[in-house]
């Protein structure tokens, strides 16, 4: 693009004016050679003088990107909303502050341990019966609750072999937004969304030669091309890929060196992500060819027992990762070439996720910390935590257009500053 181009691009909002005068967007894409900015920070609303222990489990953005569920390890899931500015505007970041930047504007306080927790897929803000989302407990049913008021809308209840009420360790969504597939041990069960109580389809992941996947069932994941491919972790250290109709077990993965916590298709479908407990390496495979890993990815996690989640960005070219050394990696998924970190806590970052559209995402961190008592002075076995630990940040991102990609591809990944652009779309000042 010329002078004279970019000029009128600018004029016109970013938009390329062809010559039949149509205009047609220059597409904006997040920058990773470059680290990104906080813009809002929150601590001191998980601490208190009842719990102050009390440190972030994971988070997750909802679908339409108007918010964020913080779960903590005081059962309490935090929500917060996102100001309708994004972000800062003066596209520098903000030093770790003092105070919390806002407060949640709503809190749902479990009666256990929060094991998982997930949006209806196709929640919007705008219509009030989409606001829900599903949590998993330790003795309790699965509850669906909404994000609006707080209320619980209802919940669906599994039974064991005694009659008793049996924990989900994880809970998911199917893409059409009719059913919850819930992981128990060994198992799977179906519930309808419309039909909240005890029934349930129940499906066993171990079939009658003791073949298949054993263990509690810790995650699973959807693929996102409507294959009707279910990802599901185990425990065992063992990844099963299953049919959503039938759960018709395909073929297991396995290769973790930890029960597996968290897996995840990559934007296309063809490739599946997947990372374990006491695990220093994410593994990526193929869905089309699964006989062995296609690369590994590393992260600092071989020495905690806490899920750590990663995330795709909405482009699918990258991810990212946190891990106990407080940075946030960044991998290019299309090599597996590591492109670039930052400093994103002083403690475990266990939580990581793009936000669906904007060039942002969000950091939860913190882990369990034990004071050691002091019989002369009691006050010296506080625990001290610092701002930066037991945390939730937001970060921009710095964008570039498609066009200035290409300039970037030409400079052999020499950064031009005039090219650098914040989130609000004002460039950066060497």
């Amino acid at each position: 693009m010329g002078e004279e181009e970019a000029a009128v691009a600018d004029e016109n909002g970013g938009l390329k004016v062809e010559e039949s005068g149509e205009q047609t967007p220059s597409w904006l894409s997040m920058r990773f050679d470059v680290s990104p900015y906080r813009t809002h920070h929150f601590f001191k609303q998980f601490r208190a003088a009842r719990n102050p222990n009390n440190f972030l489990k994971g988070l997750k953005w909802s679908p339409d990107g108007s918010c964020f569920l913080a779960s903590s390890e005081d059962n309490t899931l935090s929500l917060f909303y996102l100001p309708q500015d994004g972000g800062d505007t003066n596209g520098y970041g903000v030093p770790i502050p003092e105070d919390d930047s806002y407060g949640a504007s709503l809190f749902i306080n479990e009666g256990e341990s929060v094991y998982d927790f997930c949006w209806y897929p196709y929640m919007s803000v705008s219509d009030p019966l989409t606001c829900v989302f599903a949590t998993s407990t330790r003795d309790h049913p699965i509850h669906l609750w909404d994000s609006t008021s707080g209320e619980l809308r209802c919940t669906y209840r599994a039974y064991d072999a005694m009659d008793e009420i049996t924990a989900a360790f994880s809970v998911g969504f199917n893409p059409g937004g009719t059913k919850i597939f819930a992981g128990y041990n060994s198992s799977i069960r179906v519930f309808d969304l419309h039909r909240p109580g005890r029934d349930f389809g129940q499906y066993s992941t171990l079939q009658k030669n003791k073949e298949g996947q054993a263990g509690i069932l810790s995650t699973l994941a959807f693929s996102p091309t409507n294959s009707g491919m279910l990802a599901v972790g185990s425990y065992g250290q063992t990844t099963g890929i299953y049919r959503e109709d039938n759960m018709e077990l395909l073929y297991v993965l396995h290769g973790q060196e930890g029960g597996v916590t968290h897996v995840q298709f990559s934007k296309d479908g063809n490739y599946l992500y997947t990372g374990g407990r006491k695990d220093p390496y994410i593994l990526c495979w193929d869905m089309r060819k699964s006989v062995e890993t296609v690369y590994k990815l590393y992260r600092a996690t071989e020495n905690t027992n806490q899920r750590v989640f990663f995330d795709i960005e909405p482009c699918g070219r990258h991810l990212g990762t946190g891990g106990q050394d407080g940075l946030v990696h960044m991998y290019d998924l299309q090599t597996g070439n590591w492109v670039s970190g930052y400093q994103a806590a002083s403690d475990t970052v266990n939580a990581f996720s793009f936000h669906p559209y904007l060039p942002m995402a969000a950091t939860s961190s913190g882990h369990r910390r034990f004071a050691i008592p002091d019989d002369d002075d009691e006050d010296k076995s506080d625990l001290q935590v610092k701002a930066d630990e037991n945390c939730v940040s937001l970060w921009s991102f710095y964008v570039t257009s498609e066009e200035n990609n290409n300039t970037y591809d030409e400079n052999n990944g020499v950064t031009s500053n005039s090219h650098l652009q914040n989130v609000t779309g004002d460039e950066k000042i060497a």
